[in-house]
């Protein structure tokens, strides 16, 4: 196995450095010289040689190979790993294309897709993006409908009362949401020098650079919506108004977190900007003591009246603009239509001297559970902010 593996990187290096040696020429638009000539067609009779070994060693693995995984020598997850690294070093698909149970799918253009990988993806996604990770999420396709009872207007409530009296029915309401699809897409395009070097790890650097990609964009799209797409929390009911346009203030804090009822506060955190953060670390109590503290026990090292805090950079404390979202974030529903799809462009790129690795996500997001979520804005307006 790390046989194969050496000799395919061995190849790979090799035929990086001839498209280079023709890169050079193309360029300078002249002919090989002699002594580029004969380093040229020494790399490929080497190249050739690697292959023909490369392949009947494929050639063997391909007739033992469903021993090697039920042996438990490689895990399926393992083999699309090991492939997907392959073709993005290579552009070939390795023997796993051919295999019943693969998940592997060549698309038109060329493009492998691993289901493996793309959950790789999603487990970052929800590592780095606290919102999305603690959403409550429903992964199907089409529209989804999620009833909920509402009592705003009315509810069911027990009082003194006297025989033969009448008295009032009170109930609340059956209402629901309604969750679409909505298509994105991020792009990570990987150097083929990078790739080449077999010291690093390439599978890591893709999953990440996606992840980050995504992450970004689902942050974003959950908490600040976009008109007439993706809601996310910029409808949020229980929303508390900041005395001034610049200014948070300590009691004003107090006052968001109580809005969460006492039964969702268990998995309640705070989201807000690095500028907002900073300017609360500043802020201390009637003894002295400061609200915010460096806390080595959460997640994300800081945390205000016992709870998490998390940096968003899409939220920015501005005028009339929320600036602090708290609570139970499983109060907000988010519908994917299907898990992050993946595919490799190699041709797209080449001119570029790199492979292209796209990611595709259907989502929606809605609030399903206005209690569970509260929001700061700032005072005033931003014109207003502008003229003080």
């Amino acid at each position: 196995m790390n046989k194969l593996k050496a000799l395919i990187e061995k190849r790979s290096a090799l035929i990086s450095e001839m498209e280079e040696q023709v890169k050079v020429i193309e360029t300078e638009t002249r002919a090989f010289t002699d002594e580029e000539l004969n380093a040229y067609n020494a790399k490929k009779a080497e190249v050739d040689s690697l292959t023909a070994t490369i392949n009947a060693l494929r050639e063997q693995r391909t007739l033992d190979i469903t021993e090697s995984v039920s042996d438990g020598s490689e895990s399926k997850e393992q083999a699309e790993e090991r492939a997907f690294v392959e073709y993005l070093r290579s552009g070939k698909a390795m023997e796993l294309e051919t295999r019943a149970d693969s998940n592997w799918t060549p698309s038109e253009n060329g493009a492998v897709i691993p289901s493996s990988i793309a959950n790789k993806i999603i487990e970052k996604i929800v590592e780095i993006s606290p919102i999305y990770g603690l959403a409550t999420k429903y992964n199907v396709g089409g529209s989804l409908s999620i009833p909920y009872y509402d009592e705003s207007t009315g509810s069911v409530t027990m009082e003194y009362a006297d025989e033969f009296t009448d008295g009032d029915a009170k109930a609340g309401k059956l209402m629901s949401i309604t969750l679409n699809g909505y298509l994105a897409r991020a792009i990570c395009k990987v150097s083929k020098k990078l790739i080449n070097n077999s010291q690093f790890d390439i599978l890591s650097y893709v999953v990440g650079k996606v992840a980050e990609a995504c992450v970004k964009w689902i942050d974003e799209q959950l908490i600040n919506g976009t008109a007439g797409k993706i809601e996310g929390l910029s409808t949020s009911k229980q929303v508390l108004t900041a005395k001034l346009a610049d200014k948070i203030e300590a009691d004003e804090l107090i006052e968001l977190q109580d809005k969460i009822p006492d039964a969702y506060q268990g998995n309640a955190i705070w989201i807000m900007s690095r500028a907002t953060r900073t300017a609360i670390r500043k802020l201390k109590d009637g003894q002295g003591n400061y609200l915010l503290n460096k806390d080595a026990t959460t997640k994300w090292g800081y945390s205000l009246f016992g709870k998490p805090v998390y940096i968003a950079d899409c939220i920015k404390q501005e005028a009339g603009k929320p600036a602090v979202y708290y609570g139970d974030f499983s109060g907000l529903a988010v519908k994917t239509a299907e898990s992050v799809n993946i595919e490799v462009l190699r041709e797209k790129y080449a001119e570029q001297h790199a492979v292209g690795v796209v990611a595709w996500l259907e989502m929606d997001a809605k609030i399903e559970n206005d209690e569970k979520i509260a929001v700061l804005k700032m005072g005033g307006s931003q014109a207003a902010a502008a003229k003080a």
